[in-house]
């Protein structure tokens, strides 16, 4: 491995029940974004830019779409000898008999062996389903530089929001001090984004002890963190600046989808520097009819827009037939709107089609609407 000797474990196995119909029959880290992409694509890039070989995705719910697309490694250059994305699906029973990780810290310790394979001195423990642009490279800069035993990239949210998160409270030179999961009344802003990097054989040590503590979640912000710290071992936050959103629920997956229309978006899925890469689709150019009317969107290939479209973003081959009106609004891969059909505030998941003159969504609802069933309209 060139990148320092660290391997990535990315945590993909999610269950993502916030989303409702969008993750009944997909895992969360493959559920669609930004026109092209699937969520999974983010920290595979940001692996594949940042010079890590070799990856580890780790897959429990509705896992056989992630499994094979995720097997693929070329799409993310990590295809050539001893690089590669490797699929890891849980091997032990839980309690209720079920193949499933009990927690975060048991789908590290129930991959011990592979992770030994390789002999990293450093572990990347990402999440699996955030958008973001990280170079994990200079992460580690920072954690060697501090001969941290563990950092923790952390993220300053807005103080009102930060009983959300797992709060870092740290002293004058980023050293944490305490961490709070979920404090009812936080001290710090500084957010956890579930990014971590370990020494490994220190790692190894405590995973092999969690996993035999019976009283343990068997988790990384409930058990391990809180047990380095009162260890006194080196725990650092990496601050990180720039786009991160967590899109853990509709309305969240809405809004990172239409951030794409701002162009101070500080995503920029244009980057030459630092490509998003992902699954080669093949689609014809998009067609703009001569009477559609288009109004700050993002369409992407193979869509096909008759009608009006105002502050959307259409995912590839989504389709908005002649006096058909989209605003506000996502349209998820082969999204269809039938003629005359008026879709506001609304994300349309993959395949649905919206009948001739039917009426979805409102201007003035507070929440986005999900429509994951096809909606009837005039026959």
């Amino acid at each position: 491995m060139k990148q320092n000797n660290m391997l990535a474990m990315i945590l993909a196995g999610g269950r993502g029940s916030r989303l409702h119909e969008l993750t009944k029959k997909v895992a969360k880290p493959a559920v669609s974004y930004g026109g092209k992409y699937r969520i999974i694509d983010f920290p595979l890039s940001n692996c594949a830019n940042s010079g890590i070989d070799v990856v580890g995705v780790l897959t429990q719910y509705e896992s056989v779409l992630l499994n094979s697309y995720v097997a693929a490694g070329r799409r993310w250059g990590l295809d050539a000898k001893d690089s590669g994305v490797y699929v890891l699906p849980p091997r032990e029973k839980s309690d209720a008999d079920l193949d499933v990780y009990r927690g975060t810290a048991d789908a590290i310790s129930q991959n011990i062996d592979f992770i030994d394979t390789y002999s990293p001195e450093y572990l990347l423990i990402l999440s699996g389903d955030h958008i973001y642009k990280m170079n994990y490279s200079k992460m580690l800069a920072y954690h060697k530089k501090c001969q941290s035993d563990a950092t923790i990239a952390v993220i300053e949210v807005p103080m009102k929001e930060a009983s959300r998160f797992g709060i870092m409270n740290t002293n004058d030179t980023g050293r944490i001090i305490e961490f709070e999961e979920k404090p009812e009344h936080p001290r710090s802003n500084l957010a956890s984004m579930g990014i971590y990097i370990f020494n490994w054989k220190m790692l190894k040590k405590m995973l092999q002890a969690d996993m035999k503590d019976p009283d343990s979640s068997h988790d990384f912000g409930k058990d391990i963190i809180p047990a380095l710290l009162e260890e006194g071992r080196n725990v650092f936050a990496y601050k990180y600046k720039g786009y991160w959103k967590d899109v853990g629920t509709i309305d969240s997956l809405w809004e990172a989808n239409m951030d794409l229309l701002d162009k101070n978006n500080e995503l920029d899925l244009h980057d030459p520097t630092w490509k998003i890469y992902t699954e080669d689709v093949t689609a014809l150019p998009q067609y703009i009819g001569s009477d559609a009317v288009i109004d700050r969107a993002f369409i992407t290939q193979g869509c096909i827009v008759g009608g009006e479209v105002k502050n959307s973003v259409l995912f590839t081959n989504a389709k908005v037939a002649p006096g058909a009106k989209v605003i506000d609004s996502v349209l998820m891969p082969g999204a269809e709107v039938a003629e005359g059909a008026v879709v506001t505030r609304a994300l349309v998941a993959d395949g649905i089609k919206i009948g001739k003159n039917a009426v979805v969504g409102s201007a003035d609802s507070e929440n986005i609407e999900l429509v994951a069933k096809r909606v009837k309209g005039d026959e």
